[in-house]
């Protein structure tokens, strides 16, 4: 397949450098992915960008030329056209379950449950909390330089206070001894 640079970069560009089927990132797969035609050129399609499907080594090679024969037969799911969340769930344990068999189909004949995903899900909430865990690692941190700040605040209006009461005890007893 010869897909002039150009458009491989919008491709890449519109897919944010991941699969468009399973999510894996340029950064994760070691390099870049490949460029899949949603529906084959055997069966019609185009090299229209709509058509073009920025998809890891393993989606492109589950997908291969596939395209319903009949109106009966199986649609794959187009991330170009339908929010992935339409059709799949992922579960705490990093699995793929399907809502409509659109979702179904895909995740079977892409193997979108594959361990390596499953690992790859897992790893990237994890990732997520942790980040957020970091976050309210830094919150609670800067509350509680405020709080410490205003300790400090407190206790120095309050070494003053002293002061000033210790000043005025002073005079008050040193006038009760000169009358």
């Amino acid at each position: 397949m010869t897909i002039n640079p150009a458009l491989r970069e919008d491709v890449r560009r519109r897919a944010q450098f991941a699969c468009e089927f399973c999510g894996i990132h340029e950064i994760d797969a070691g390099g870049e992915l490949t460029i899949d035609h949603y529906q084959p050129k055997s069966k019609g399609g185009d090299d229209s960008l709509d058509n073009l499907i920025y998809c890891c080594f393993r989606c492109n090679q589950y997908k291969l030329d596939y395209w319903p024969e009949h109106a009966d037969h199986p649609s794959l799911w187009n991330p170009r056209r339908e929010p992935a969340l339409q059709h799949f769930l992922e579960i705490d344990e990093g699995t793929l379950h399907p809502l409509t068999t659109i979702g179904a189909f895909t995740i079977e004949r892409l193997r979108l449950n594959r361990l390596s995903l499953v690992a790859h899900r897992i790893r990237k909430h994890q990732q997520i909390q942790q980040a957020h865990l970091l976050a309210d690692y830094r919150d609670y941190t800067r509350f509680i330089e405020t709080l410490v700040s205003q300790q400090a605040m407190a206790i120095s209006e309050q070494q003053k206070l002293s002061d000033f009461l210790r000043k005025l005890l002073l005079l008050f007893l040193g006038g009760k001894n000169n009358d």
